[in-house]
C-alpha cells in the first residue's frame, strides 16, 4: 500500500495512539510503558528494532540497499508539572505527537513494502526535557552511519498558525548555571566580622544586570538569577552559605559563549570585591540550532506537498531550548533540520492544559513520511 494512502486510511488509529501516548505520560529516564507500547507496534509491523540496557530509547529501522542512513527522531518524555494542583507526569510540550507522528511515519513505510535506497531508522529518544537524552542516544550509537536527520515540534499558533508547517525551526542555546558562594558567619550585630553571602549575591545580580552594556541588542539573548537560597535558619546570624541558579539563554552558540565569559569574569570580580569563595558549573545545556540548507530545501518540498507552497513559513524562531541540536553539534557531518508544525496549540507550550487539534497529527505525519522519503532519494 502507498504510504500516504496507509496513513489516510488510518487517520482514526493515529489519534487513538495518540490518546493512549498521552495517558501515558512519564518524566524524563522513566518512559517504560511509553517505550514499551511504541516497542510492541514497532515489531508487529516487522520493524529490526535495538533497545537499550541503561534506558528506554529505541532504534528502529527499515533496511535500504545502501548502509548509508536517514533518520527520524521524536523525543518520548513529559514534563512534571502542577496540573490542577496535583504534581504529576503532563504532556504539555507534545512529545506524545511526535513519537505518534513518528511511529505511523514508520509503520505506513514499513506496510508499504518496498525498499528505500537508504536504510530508514526511528530514533525515540529518552529526557528531552533534561537536555540529556540525545547526548546519550548518540553515545549508544543511533548517529552511526546517519547523513540526515529530521525532527518535529508542535508550535504555539502564534508561531506557526494551524494548517501550515515552516522547515526549520531556530532554536537558541539555553543552559542553568548553578552554583554556591562561601562566605563567613558573624553575629549580625557585628556584621564586619563575617563575609555575607547574601550581599555578594546581589553585587551578582547588579553585574548580571549591567552585560547588556557589553553585548550588541542585534542578537536575542537573556541572563538572569532565578534561585537564591541560603542555609541560614536564624535571622540574626550573617549565612556563611547560599546557593544559586542563573538562567542563560542566546539566540546563536556564538553569543552564549560570550554570555559565559562575562559570567566568569564577573564572579571573579565579585570574589575580589567581597571576599567570598564562588563554584559553579553548567547544567542543562542545549546548543542553539545551525541551519543546513540541504536538509531545509527537502522539508520545504515536502510541506509544499501537503499542504501546499502557500502554507510554508519560512522560519521559525523560538527563543526556548531543544536538545535536538546536539546531534549536529556533536556529528557537524549530518545534514538536519526540525520542523515546526503548525497545530493551533493554545494556551502555549508547557502551559498544564496545553490543547492542540489533533487533525494535525494526520497531516504532520504525511510531512514526516514525504520528508524521510524525498531524503532516501537523494
Amino acid at each position: 500500500m502507498n504510504p500516504i494512502k496507509y496513513i489516510d486510511n488510518h487517520r482514526d488509529f493515529i489519534i487513538k495512539t495518540y490518546r493512549e501516548l498521552h495517558s501515558l505520560a512519564e518524566p524524563s529516564w522513566q518512559e517504560k510503558k511509553t517505550s514499551d507500547y511504541l516497542l510492541k507496534s514497532l515489531k508487529e509491523a516487522g520493524l529490526k528494532v535495538r533497545t537499550f540496557q541503561e534506558h528506554y530509547g529505541i532504534v528502529a529501522e527499515i533496511p535500504g540497499r545502501l548502509n548509508s542512513v536517514v533518520a527520524l527522531r521524536a523525543d518520548m518524555d513529559a514534563l512534571l508539572q502542577e496540573v490542577d494542583g496535583e504534581l504529576k507526569p503532563n504532556h504539555s510540550c507534545g512529545h506524545d505527537a511526535h513519537s505518534t507522528m513518528v511511529l505511523y511515519t514508520a509503520l505506513a513505510i514499513s506496510r508499504s513494502g518496498s525498499q528505500p535506497k537508504h536504510t530508514l531508522r526511528f530514533i525515540f529518544q529518552p529526557a528531552e526535557e533534561k537536555g540529556e537524552g540525545a547526548l546519550k542516544m548518540i553515545e549508544d550509537g543511533a548517529l552511526e552511519d546517519v547523513t540526515y536527520l529530521f525532527g518535529l515540534h508542535l508550535r504555539p499558533h502564534k508561531e506557526v498558525p494551524y494548517g501550515k508547517a515552516s522547515p526549520v525551526i531556530v532554536h537558541g542555546a539555553a543552559g542553568t548555571i548553578r552554583g554556591t558562594i562561601k562566605g563567613m558567619q558573624a553575629h549580625a550585630s557585628r556584621p564586619e566580622e563575617g563575609i555575607n553571602v547574601i550581599e555578594a549575591a546581589a553585587l551578582l545580580v547588579q553585574k548580571l544586570q549591567q552585560i547588556y552594556l557589553y553585548l550588541s541588542n542585534e542578537t536575542p539573548y537573556s541572563i538572569k538569577m532565578t534561585q537564591l537560597q541560603t542555609e541560614n535558619k536564624a535571622s540574626n546570624i550573617i549565612p556563611e552559605t547560599a546557593s544559586f541558579s542563573i538562567d542563560v539563554r542566546a539566540q546563536t552558540n556564538e553569543v552564549m559563549n560570550k554570555l559565559n565569559d562575562y559570567v566568569n569574569e564577573i564572579f571573579e570580580q565579585t570574589k575580589q570585591q567581597t571576599g567570598v569563595a564562588i563554584s559553579s558549573c553548567m547544567k542543562e545545556f542545549v546548543p542553539a540550532a545551525v541551519t543546513n540548507k540541504n536538509a531545509i530545501k527537502i522539508t520545504e518540498s515536502a510541506i509544499a506537498r501537503v499542504l501546499g507552497k502557500e502554507n510554508i513559513i519560512p522560519v521559525c524562531i523560538s527563543h526556548g531550548g531543544e536538545d535536538f541540536h546536539f546531534y549536529t553539534a556533536k556529528n557537524q557531518g549530518v545534514s538536519a533540520t526540525m520542523i515546526g508544525l503548525g497545530c493551533g496549540l493554545e494556551p502555549g507550550l508547557h502551559h498544564p492544559q496545553m490543547e492542540f487539534n489533533l487533525e494535525a497529527l494526520h497531516y504532520g505525519t504525511k510531512i514526516l513520511t514525504r520528508t524521510i522519503l524525498l531524503a532516501s532519494e537523494e
